[in-house]
């Protein structure tokens, strides 16, 4: 059952780019892997409020096909804090089901190591039949990316004599990205203080409300999500219309 809210509307999926471990860490003299660490805690709290909000799903930013880029010891962390999470899903799978999460991994999943793949197509196998919040975990995933991968898959099915060029539509080409079985984003949340996407969710934020904020990822609450809530309850969707 849902907890109770104090708000007239909810919505049904959000997009959350974790943003400023890094700098929380700087600024208590920490190494920048501390940050990491304390934003896996804060992922993993507010995925569990969601779920008991009923939020349909949500869906994370955690590793870019940028952060390649970052020094090897970051990226490292930030691999073995994937193991960790998968480890921790092994030891709470119970939970995880009485919560209903279903757990998906979005992104180019054949570019991490090997062992993560692995895990994360186990973990999705394990997750899939339940229904209550799906948790998307973007991982080496970039929305521009995510558009050429749709268009590869239509293109194939053009080469193949399935689908014809003009059958291609909105509709069809949105079933093709990798949330295609999902509503797109009611809102997209950036803690942080940067106010752009960063190439996340490229397609499906067409008509997201945006929610930017100087909070830090570490220090983002439950609080501060009611703050998002509150907010996007004061929106005015027109979607085009008047």
């Amino acid at each position: 059952m849902a907890a109770e809210t104090k708000f007239s509307v909810l919505p049904r999926h959000i997009g959350i780019i974790m943003d400023g471990n890094g700098r929380w860490a700087k600024k208590r003299g920490l190494p920048r892997t501390a940050g990491h660490k304390k934003g896996a805690d804060v992922f993993r709290d507010i995925t569990t409020y969601c779920s008991e909000l009923g939020i349909e799903a949500v869906t994370f930013y955690a590793f870019s096909t940028e952060n390649w880029r970052r020094p090897p010891e970051e990226v490292n962390t930030l691999m073995d804090l994937f193991r960790e999470y998968f480890e921790e899903l092994e030891r709470r799978e119970r939970e995880n089901e009485k919560m209903g999460f279903r757990i998906r991994f979005i992104g180019d999943i054949s570019g991490l190591p090997a062992d993560i793949a692995a895990l994360a197509a186990e973990t999705e196998r394990r997750s899939n039949s339940e229904t209550r919040t799906t948790v998307n975990i973007a991982v080496n995933y970039g929305g521009r990316q995510e558009i050429v991968h749709a268009a590869q898959l239509l293109a194939q099915q053009v080469q193949s004599g399935a689908l014809a060029p003009e059958d291609i539509t909105e509709d069809l080409f949105a079933k093709h990205i990798y949330t295609g079985d999902l509503p797109d984003p009611d809102v997209i949340i950036r803690p942080g203080g940067e106010m752009r996407l960063s190439n996340f969710m490229t397609w499906q934020s067409a008509y997201s409300e945006f929610w930017f904020s100087d909070v830090l990822w570490p220090d983002f609450t439950r609080a501060t999500l009611d703050e998002v809530f509150a907010d996007f309850d004061k929106r005015n969707r027109r979607f085009g219309g008047v």
